[in-house]
């Protein structure tokens, strides 16, 4: 078991220097002269030149690359590096900040946004999946596919704006004003706001995911209630419920969890459509807004960020499969 958990951390801790390092040529190759992109419109190019020697934009690619992953001089006070605590992941000229303060400014809101969305999506998919699996081949069960195909056919920008339209515009419209149109409340200052500003994003993401994940649980449930010991279950007089819920399910979880660590890894860094519509001020509404302006030091803090993410998840998930597999 140690074994598995050091081959994991190490194949994590490979593919997390593989995207930073892929990250790092490929907005040096978006961006042909940063320095120039982050400086003001009407800078002269004595600033232009001392934003690139503060950046070391004039060092070789390979000493530029070995500040970012270990360490390096200071960018006007800010450390450089991924070897401090916290990783420094470099200065925004164009925010006249550090990346890292930057990105740990806005993952609250997009940690609220994924988080409260993956745990109703789980919960309202397990019920419905098991509820379809109970009902197989009747008319319960060809509803909830039909609804699901819907579900997942819906892009996200289209439930998006569906929703707010609904549920926001023609609520207050008629003198329900129940949900607001934007914005984030941090739950630390109000907890019924912070629930009232992501009661629609939360909606958006789990339209989308809760189809997926009604017919995976579905599927797992069907496959494990054909095995000899739920027959058993049954014969001894074990109710449906138990059946279905504390046994079947419980036999079915691994592709659930290795399907939901993905999927919540990737929203971490992929809700950037439902930021947007809502207006909330997470790290997707950041990187886009940064690769407009061209800030690559927050773009790529934002990659990696998303990136850990991702191979976070995926990393939890596959040792929470194995750990299931030998108990």
């Amino acid at each position: 078991m140690l074994a598995r958990l050091l081959r994991s951390l190490l194949q994590a801790l490979f593919t997390l220097l593989a995207l930073l390092a892929a990250s790092f040529f490929l907005t040096r190759l978006a961006y042909r002269n940063p320095a120039a992109m982050l400086a003001p419109h009407n800078a002269t190019q004595e600033s232009i030149d001392s934003i690139a020697n503060a950046l070391r934009l004039n060092e070789p690619w390979w000493q530029q690359l070995w500040h970012y992953f270990y360490r390096g001089p200071d960018i006007q006070g800010a450390p450089m590096g991924l070897m401090n605590w916290p990783p420094a992941l470099g200065y925004s000229f164009r925010k006249q900040a550090p990346v890292t303060d930057l990105i740990l400014e806005k993952l609250p809101a997009t940690l609220s946004l994924v988080l409260g969305a993956a745990l109703i999506w789980f919960i309202l998919s397990t019920l419905w999946g098991v509820w379809a699996a109970r009902h197989q081949g009747r008319w319960q069960d060809q509803l909830t596919g039909v609804l699901a195909c819907i579900f997942m056919s819906i892009p996200v920008l289209l439930s998006g704006i569906l929703l707010s339209y609904v549920f926001f515009y023609l609520l207050t419209e008629a003198g329900w004003p129940l949900f607001p149109s934007s914005g984030y409340v941090a739950l630390t200052d109000n907890p019924w706001q912070w629930a009232r500003h992501l009661a629609l994003p939360w909606a958006t993401l789990v339209l989308v995911q809760v189809g997926v994940f009604q017919r995976v649980i579905r599927g797992a449930v069907l496959d494990v209630l054909g095995h000899d010991y739920i027959r058993t279950a049954r014969a001894k007089g074990v109710g449906e419920n138990s059946v279905h819920f504390r046994h079947a399910l419980s036999a079915a979880l691994n592709p659930i969890i290795t399907l939901g660590a993905l999927e919540i890894g990737t929203l971490l860094g992929g809700a950037i459509v439902t930021e947007t519509i809502f207006g909330i001020d997470g790290l997707g509404r950041l990187a886009i807004s940064s690769a407009l302006d061209g800030d690559f030091p927050v773009v790529i803090g934002t990659t990696v960020i998303a990136g850990a993410g991702i191979i976070l998840m995926t990393s939890l998930g596959d040792l929470l499969v194995r750990s299931r597999e030998r108990a």
